[in-house]
């Protein structure tokens, strides 16, 4: 017959004991979780990501609890993880592009390269973030279309973010006819710059003769403005430097190419000495 007593006297002590360490840990990683939330808002770790995170840190440490209270009765626990240890392999593997992209959301959230309303390139898109989603991030592209980004390849790669910062450097090149007066295209220049109140007084406009091409005399510009001044400014002042230019009297050059024709009477004459010196 079975011994209860012998049972009860030698596994008993070992289940009251793994009942109050359940009991004890369950209190204890309510308290961990609590405190994981608190420091979290202090952080200020994106909203979207807190729950996850807490669910994945109290799954974990109530994983952990079991173990320990299966230990304690006495069970062996190596076959088990060894089973979990199989199982993660085989589930990672086959969802390591899935996995890729959660990481990779987990780390645009926690590290915030870029926010919602920022305007980013990446992965050959430019365009205004619309959505960071655990997996993709939706970007809005300036002709008003939706692309969804994978986030394992914007956590990994290179990635522009145009709203970081609060000013921006506009470049153009603007050239002018061989002829003209250098000296005049920078006062017209200088100019229309310094009456735009959109472009920033710290530094003078940057005027300079650039380059002599095959078919115009380059002048590089460069000024500072606000990052949401850019776009405005950069086709404003465009339009505003070619009617400028025009009632300067200054020439906007188009590629051209000079031919020499020499008159037929002298062709003829050039062929005819050939022919006699032959």
């Amino acid at each position: 017959m079975i011994d209860f007593s012998n049972i009860l006297s030698v596994y008993g002590p070992k289940v009251l004991l793994a009942i109050f360490i359940l009991v004890v840990g369950s209190w204890v990683i309510n308290l961990l979780v609590s405190a994981t939330r608190k420091t979290m808002e202090r952080s200020e770790v994106d909203a979207n990501l807190r729950p996850f995170l807490l669910t994945t840190v109290r799954v974990l440490l109530r994983v952990l609890l079991v173990l320990a209270a299966l230990g304690t009765v006495g069970i062996q626990m190596t076959s088990f993880i060894a089973i979990i240890g199989a199982a993660g392999l085989a589930i990672g593997m086959a969802l390591s592009g899935t996995l890729q992209n959660f990481a990779g959301g987990v780390l645009i959230l926690l590290f915030k390269p870029f926010k919602v309303g920022h305007f980013i390139k990446a992965q050959g898109f430019s365009g205004t973030v619309k959505e960071i989603q655990i997996f993709n991030t939706i970007l809005l592209t300036p002709d008003n279309h939706e692309v969804i980004v994978p986030n394992g390849g914007l956590a990994t790669n290179a990635m522009e973010n145009f709203s970081t910062q609060e000013k921006r450097k506009i470049i153009w090149t603007f050239g002018i006819g061989y002829g003209d007066s250098v000296q005049k295209a920078r006062e017209v220049l200088t100019e229309l710059l310094t009456n735009d109140e959109r472009i920033l007084k710290e530094e003078p406009p940057f005027i300079q003769l650039a380059e002599l091409g095959d078919s115009s005399v380059n002048l590089t510009v460069r000024v500072w403005v606000k990052a949401e001044h850019y776009w405005p400014v950069h086709f404003e002042i465009n339009e505003k430097v070619y009617e400028a230019f025009n009632e300067a009297g200054l020439n906007i050059p188009f590629p051209q190419m000079d031919i020499h024709i020499q008159q037929m009477d002298q062709l003829l004459e050039n062929r005819n000495s050939m022919m006699k010196s032959n």
